[in-house]
């Protein structure tokens, strides 16, 4: 049995080593440097013009899906137009300071280590609002004269 101060052990009796805190940032910074990517090329390639990224299968069968517009969004975003982004996705343009927001806190929880680095898992509720708002998003862009529309 091991005492209270003795550092915890793995199910094979080893104690556990703690990664360097560079090994538990990666993970997260590794995820930034992608997204800065991703959005260097939205920037440098235009998603306004048709088929510059492909063409989305939902968008072929004439429906708008709660990622319709998205990267169009972002470009806009690149060049400082705000309101351009809300007219191209508005779901995207309010969810990217809760995404940027849950990143820093994985960013401060990969710093700290320990039990700070233990899965956060959100209430079913949670998911179930965001079901609900993607569905009622989706449905009222979908409308006949939509200003949602993308």
């Amino acid at each position: 049995m091991s005492s209270p101060t003795s550092a915890p052990a793995d199910l094979a009796g080893r104690p556990r080593v703690e990664p360097s805190r560079a090994r538990r940032l990666a993970s997260p910074l590794g995820t930034a440097a992608l997204a800065l990517v991703a959005t260097a090329a939205l920037h440098a390639r235009d998603p306004h013009v048709d088929g510059a990224w492909g063409f989305c299968p939902v968008a072929l069968v004439g429906l708008a899906c709660p990622l319709c517009g998205g990267l169009r969004a972002v470009n806009d975003l690149t060049h400082l137009d705000v309101g351009a982004a809300a007219s191209s996705n508005l779901l995207v343009l309010l969810a990217l300071p809760v995404v940027v927001v849950l990143w820093g806190r994985r960013v401060a929880a990969c710093w700290r280590g320990g039990a700070a680095m233990a899965p956060v898992a959100p209430p079913v509720w949670v998911w179930w609002a965001l079901a609900g708002t993607a569905g009622a998003f989706t449905l009222v862009r979908n409308l006949p004269g939509s200003w949602l529309a993308p």
